[in-house]
């Protein structure tokens, strides 16, 4: 039996599941700074899977620099979704989230 289509299945699952989370708190704490932790983590796992010999670790780890390269977008994403109240924003970066909401909104 292969097992290794499974496994892949998985871990992408657990991948996507975890990059929400993350991406939220990262925007929480650092605001569209933190989208450079996706950029830098994205490249990285994207040239390690081209130099790792074994497939089922190569592609797990090219999906994960993809759903980092996902997470970037997000992070802006989720910035919006901040401004319009359906998550909580960080109270030390109020300031900054009124002067976005005087712009935008």
């Amino acid at each position: 039996m292969n097992f290794e289509g499974i496994i892949v299945g998985a871990a992408v699952f657990l991948i996507i599941g975890l990059c929400h989370p993350v991406t939220i708190k990262l925007e929480y704490h650092f605001g569209k700074k933190g989208a450079w932790f996706f950029a830098v983590a994205g490249l990285v796992c994207a040239a390690a899977s081209l130099f790792i010999m074994h497939h089922t670790v190569s592609t797990i780890l090219a999906a994960f620099s993809f759903s980092c390269f996902w997470g970037i977008r997000e992070v802006f994403q989720q910035e919006k979704r901040v401004l319009r109240g359906w998550f909580p924003e960080n109270p030390t970066r109020h300031e900054y989230y009124e002067n976005l909401r005087k712009k935008y909104l």
